[in-house]
């Protein structure tokens, strides 16, 4: 199985963002990083993909998930299966 491409729209000042990205780090795994407020374009993909501009967003497969709590309850339900960091 292919593990699915993971991607996570967030800044750094939001503490719902810092508890998902603590774990991420916690489960060693590889997930790219779209700061809305440094990029421009991370944060019109966001908008103009979901009406909102919501984070943490984590978009699985292209698929985008809100929700810190059902964020975190996927990473770990799924980590076996998701792509570790190198």
């Amino acid at each position: 199985m292919n593990a699915p491409k993971l991607e996570l729209y967030k800044f750094d000042s939001c503490p719902f963002c810092q508890r998902v990205m603590q774990l991420i780090d916690s489960l060693g795994l590889k997930v790219e990083m779209k700061d809305i407020m440094s990029s421009p374009e991370d944060l019109q993909k966001l908008v103009g993909d979901t009406g909102r501009r919501t984070v943490p967003c984590l978009y699985i497969a292209g698929k985008p998930m809100f929700e810190s709590s059902d964020i975190m309850n996927w990473l770990k339900e799924n980590s076996d299966n998701l792509e570790k960091s190198s």
